[in-house]
């Protein structure tokens, strides 16, 4: 029997879950929540499939010892290698981040012509490709693996000249195919919103899947009625390596609530 007072348990490959938890936290307020950065093997993006499932499984178990209530895969290159293994082997309600922003897109778009850009694996996965074609086998969908967007933002280079060449070189291809809706298909993107708009122009809408998983949660927990109804929520964050970076870089994300971080051995 799932507690209402339990934990909303999020994992990633390390810090870029935190856009996940900030929505979670913005849009449940009430809710406690349990974060695991998997910081120590991070970034999971250039793994093999193999590997990606083997961390994804550790990662949902871990959070599951602690007891929480549902696990929100806040990486895109989990959820698109690991998210149905996650269901099957889990009887706790498991929620990823590509079904929540391809639903978005779906209703986005005007003119089915819909872009999505992430890590190398999430991309060579066709994970979102295969998602909107399933939900509209009209959509054309043009993608791109963007690398470099993650260390431009652990760095704290979100709105300079180097971030501006760097979105230049990757979505200019956007522009050419003349897409009208551009998924964020990494967790770390939504910081860089501003540039990215900035280089597409307003006619490009930009799907923040963090702000749809956020609703999705909040959609599965009322409907399994274990909705925090009072009080305010705690948050604790356990990290597989230094937790200093962790703790220094995860306030860009998420602001003074990283005041400390606990490290678990892996």
């Amino acid at each position: 029997m799932l507690n209402k007072d339990s934990a909303i348990g999020v994992f990633d490959s390390g810090i870029g879950g935190l856009t996940v938890l900030h929505q979670i936290i913005e849009a449940l307020p009430r809710e406690n929540t349990v974060y695991l950065g998997d910081t120590a093997r991070a970034p999971y993006g250039t793994k093999s499939v193999e590997t990606v499932l083997r961390y994804s499984f550790e990662n949902s178990e871990f959070l599951i010892e602690k007891g929480v209530k549902i696990v929100v895969v806040a990486c895109n290159t989990s959820t698109a290698i690991a998210l149905s293994q996650l269901r099957d082997r889990f009887s706790i309600p498991v929620i990823g981040v590509i079904e929540p922003g391809v639903r978005r897109a779906i209703r986005s778009t005007r003119i089915n012509k819909v872009g999505v850009i992430g890590t190398e694996a999430t991309i060579q996965s066709g994970a979102y490709t295969h998602a909107l074609k399933a939900a509209n086998p009209a959509i054309e969908v043009y993608s791109r693996a963007c690398p470099l967007f993650v260390p431009l933002v652990e760095e704290g280079w979100i709105d300079n000249d180097v971030v501006e060449m760097t979105a230049k070189a990757y979505l200019q291809g956007f522009k050419q195919s003349g897409v009208d809706t551009l998924i964020l298909g990494c967790t770390h993107y939504p910081l860089l919103k501003k540039a990215i708009r900035r280089f597409l122009g307003g006619g490009v809408r930009l799907v923040d899947s963090a702000e749809e998983t956020a609703k999705e949660v909040a959609i599965v927990l009322r409907r399994i009625s274990v909705m925090r109804k009072n009080g305010k929520g705690t948050h604790s964050f356990f990290v597989t390596d230094a937790p200093d970076r962790f703790i220094k870089v995860g306030r860009r994300f998420l602001g003074e609530k990283v005041e400390s971080a606990v490290r678990i051995e892996r």
